[in-house]
């Protein structure tokens, strides 16, 4: 669907969302979430389900107008941008492929660390003049590789991208990475370093103009958690 056309579907929504007192935030379960749960803590916020537990998609939390929407990391941007929550919590990878300009990003909150690399076989030999790139990250691998010089094919896989140069189906893949151990278990090695990442708050524009002296009471109160780890 053209992004025009989604803006004009989800106007209403938008609206209803930032008329009720309600402020929505919306994150993605695993480390972020663990991650992002003493920061919220700080602001005053505890939610009221585990989300580990849990089948809820919106967590109830200690106040009765602060909900947690719990989604996949890479539909936070969409549901911030688009008005279906007033917050959220992502990646740096996630928004720089996502490339959204409808939204704020306040603040880095320096948790959830990775690498984005370039990574392949330590051994293997490339015809760099025609490589192929697996990733879920189309839009960074072309632009990283354009900025090379370099002209690729990008295949987007979902998921297990160590696989693609192991059968045959990459030569390179583009992923984030944290300790490099599950490169090295599949015989690969970090390769090329194209981005430090960490996990950022990000807030929906009309929420900040509309709901301004909440929403930065809670980014200011985040923030101080933020420099209170150093």
């Amino acid at each position: 669907m053209p992004k025009s056309a989604a803006y004009r579907i989800n106007t209403l929504a938008i609206a209803k969302n930032n008329m009720s007192a309600t402020i929505t935030i919306a994150l993605s379960k695993g480390r972020i979430f663990k991650e992002t749960l003493p920061l919220l803590e700080h602001a005053g916020i505890i939610p009221l389900d585990d989300p580990t537990t849990s089948r809820k998609l919106i967590l109830d939390t200690n106040l009765d107008d602060v909900k947690l929407v719990v989604i996949r990391a890479s539909d936070v941007p969409t549901f911030v941008e688009y008005g279906a929550a007033d917050m959220g919590v992502t990646g740096k990878d996630v928004l720089v492929e996502y490339g959204g300009d409808g939204l704020y990003e306040p603040l880095d909150l320096k948790i959830a660390r990775c690498r984005m690399m370039v990574a392949g076989p330590k051994d293997g030999v490339v015809d760099e003049s025609r490589m192929r790139i697996a990733t879920k990250y189309v839009e960074t691998a072309k632009r990283y590789f354009a900025a090379q010089g370099q002209q690729v094919e990008i295949i987007k896989l979902y998921g297990a991208m160590e696989l693609a140069p192991i059968v045959g189906l990459a030569d390179r893949i583009v992923d984030v990475v944290d300790t490099g151990n599950t490169l090295k278990a599949n015989g690969l090695v970090a390769m090329d370093h194209i981005a430090d990442v960490s996990s950022r708050l990000i807030v929906n524009k009309a929420s900040m103009k509309m709901k301004h002296e909440r929403v930065k009471r809670y980014i200011d109160l985040i923030a101080e958690a933020v420099a209170s780890k150093g």
